[in-house]
């Protein structure tokens, strides 16, 4: 495994001080957090996974866009996306060559009252997902505990933001793991799919790729996701954003979980039940979304 590579940013906020005063490369290992960092004490923060395929950053925009919407949510500053975007390529560029790279960019709210965000850029070499693009995965549906409409009703609940609050993700998957299954895709109280703890659900119906709306139900805007749907355009396949009933991924002629590091994941089985799968699909979809150069 080769080494990873920390860019701390400083400020991240707008500025009118040169980039070469706000980025400083350090060794990945050394401590730059404090102990009053609200990003360690209350999991205040915002995040990325930026992925990387032989030197080529993928769905960048997309990242810092959603980046900037996670902040407005949280009512944080806004991060400077500009010195965002130079950090992570900065990361790129210092680490040693690999095939694929994760870039993870952290904004945490920062000290308590100091109204100074904490930031940095950790680019590494993530988890070999290769087995379960080819072979596929078995999933199992969990209630989120909320219904369908809860960014409306409440969006003090932040449904739809990328936090730094993952201890309900890492719990799910602990749970997928009780249950014999390897991921989970989580349900509305009312019977709706909302989203995967680190992914997006996309199912496949005859000809055409069908994906909850983010903006409606409170699920984060899949960068993955965009990508696939424009990929499946161009396959012949229509696309299509519309509120799924969690009993029709059942008769669904394709399941798939996609995110930026993982790629694309096929389902095998939903809660047991065997999910129809075109593998020669699957294979077209992962080689045009793993070597696509936006």
């Amino acid at each position: 495994m080769s080494q990873p590579v920390l860019v701390l940013i400083d400020p991240v906020t707008p500025t009118s001080a040169p980039s070469a005063e706000r980025l400083r490369i350090v060794p990945a290992d050394q401590p730059i957090v404090t102990a009053a960092d609200l990003g360690v004490t209350r999991g205040d923060g915002i995040f990325e996974v930026i992925g990387a395929v032989r030197g080529q950053m993928q769905a960048t925009e997309a990242h810092l866009t959603r980046l900037s919407r996670s902040a407005r949510m949280l009512d944080m500053p806004e991060p400077d996306l500009a010195i965002v975007e130079e950090a992570s390529r900065l990361a790129l560029a210092e680490h040693e060559p690999v095939e694929q790279l994760w870039i993870k960019i952290i904004v945490t709210r920062g000290v308590e009252g100091s109204g100074h965000p904490t930031a940095w850029v950790y680019a590494f070499e993530g988890e070999d997902s290769s087995a379960a693009q080819r072979d596929g995965i078995a999933v199992v549906r969990l209630d989120r505990g909320y219904r369908s409409d809860v960014a409306a009703t409440s969006p003090w609940l932040l449904a739809g933001a990328k936090t730094l609050s993952y201890a309900v993700n890492k719990a799910v998957g602990r749970e997928a793991k009780r249950r014999g299954a390897d991921d989970v895709i989580f349900t509305s109280s009312d019977g709706y799919v909302l989203e995967g703890p680190t992914s997006t659900v996309i199912a496949r119906f005859g000809t055409t790729l069908v994906t909850p709306p983010p903006e409606d139900l409170g699920i984060l805007p899949g960068t993955t996701q965009a990508a696939l749907f424009e990929i499946a355009g161009e396959l012949g396949y229509a696309t299509e954003y519309r509120a799924l009933r969690s009993a029709e991924l059942e008769g669904a002629d394709g399941l798939w979980l996609v995110s930026s590091g993982q790629q694309i994941r096929p389902v095998n089985t939903l809660d047991g039940l065997e999910i129809n799968r075109d593998r020669e699909l699957d294979d077209a979809l992962l080689e045009k979304l793993l070597y696509r150069t936006h």
